[in-house]
């Protein structure tokens, strides 16, 4: 609780501090009253909109639901793409020169400085300016392309070759959904256009790999409503993700298995397609106990919980592994097919190697072959983070293909 305290407070701290150095700057462009009134207004904005989405998440209430789409994006984008980029910049140019020397000029008159006329404008009065106002700038421009990405996805259609596959599942088809983060950012029409979207594809099997609800348990009925209303003639499954334990893990469990969800944790469900043993392997969040919000997540309780689902793995059944973080892929050498999300396909990609995917995973986006096996990791198509770089929203379309 004290990192998110500390979270909190280096934000709003944050707002305050380029708020009033922007407010210093302006007083040498010219139409200054315009500018800081400006500056107020999109301050101001920015506190209030992170107080509510605080005061809200803290208090159980729906005080964020006030906030409408774009203003509750233009909060996330500046505070975790702009802001803080700016303040580890400041740092890095130094306090002394960005807020000392803004003190020392309140304190000492000078008569250097020049009346903000329109007309002389310095080079260095001209950067400074810049400097504050190119993040407010620049992350209400990333807001305009996040809003109309909040109501998109693709269908993405991946073949999937393996060797060991049997004759009778050569074709077969798999819609794979993950991370639908139901919640601040997904939510109302879209969630029935992904469901008649899934429907569409005619898959034999349709599965969801984690991050069903964005957090709130007050989201889960409509994250229900999307599972259940999810249609493949050979079953739908799903796993656990992270998300989906932050608020109640163990309560978000007991009321989706209550309303039927197929949800499968360190569990299997068996079955039989085409005549052919098949069988579904659920792996759970962290190494803690059912339901519980285990701080161990890296790569060593990945391997435990790994270990201990392909105990429990039937010899004569082809095996699906479903799994919410892709790095369960390393530790499953002895299953052909492993589906994956979490990493959001990197969420802000520069390029196809360059961005958050590298930087964070392994693996993070499409398809990945090793020694005869194959992970597909979607992008996912629900949103926890309004703006997208290069890692669209999506609901992937497998057809597996045997290899002779």
């Amino acid at each position: 609780m004290w990192f998110v305290a500390t979270f909190i407070a280096v934000f709003i701290l944050g707002d305050l501090l380029w708020w009033w150095l922007a407010h210093r700057r302006m007083a040498a462009v010219p139409h200054r009253r315009f500018w800081r009134v400006a500056v107020a207004v999109f301050a101001i904005g920015q506190i209030a909109g992170v107080a509510l989405v605080i005061a809200s998440r803290w208090a159980g209430a729906e005080w964020e639901d006030l906030l409408v789409r774009a203003w509750l994006s233009a909060v996330f984008v500046w505070h975790f793409l702009a802001l803080a980029p700016w303040l580890l910049l400041a740092g890095f140019v130094g306090i002394e020169t960005l807020v000392v020397r803004g003190v020392r000029a309140m304190i000492v008159k000078t008569h250097s400085t020049k009346p903000a006329t329109g007309e002389g404008l310095s080079r260095r009065e001209f950067f400074g300016a810049a400097g504050v106002l190119a993040p407010a700038v620049l992350s209400l421009a990333g807001t305009g392309v996040a809003v109309p990405q909040l109501e998109r996805f693709r269908i993405r259609r991946i073949e999937v070759r393996l060797a060991n596959l049997p004759s009778a599942l050569d074709g077969l088809t798999i819609a794979h959904l993950s991370d639908l983060h139901v919640g601040r950012f997904t939510h109302g029409a879209i969630l029935e256009r992904i469901v008649n979207a899934t429907n569409g594809l005619g898959a034999d099997l349709a599965v969801v790999t984690g991050d069903i609800i964005n957090f709130g348990l007050r989201d889960l009925p409509a994250a229900l409503d999307v599972v259940k209303g999810l249609g493949a003639s050979s079953g739908v499954f799903a796993c656990i993700g992270n998300h989906d334990l932050i608020e109640d893990g163990r309560a978000f469990v007991k009321q989706a298995r209550q309303a039927g969800m197929p949800l499968l944790m360190n569990e299997a469900a068996e079955l039989n397609i085409r005549g052919a043993p098949v069988q579904i392997l659920g792996l759970r969040w962290g190494s803690g106990n059912r339901g519980s919000r285990s701080r161990e997540h890296g790569d060593a309780s990945i391997q435990r919980s790994t270990a201990e689902l392909l105990a429990i793995r039937k010899a004569d059944a082809f095996p699906i592994l479903l799994a919410h973080h892709p790095h369960a892929f390393d530790f499953a050498e002895d299953v052909p097919l492993t589906l994956a999300g979490h990493t959001h396909g990197g969420q802000i990609m520069l390029s196809e190697n360059v961005g958050g995917g590298p930087w964070l995973f392994r693996y993070w986006s499409g398809l990945y072959e090793r020694k005869g096996r194959a992970l597909v990791v979607s992008n996912g198509v629900g949103n926890w983070f309004p703006l997208r770089i290069g890692a669209p929203a999506e609901i992937v379309h497998l057809t597996l293909r045997r290899t002779d």
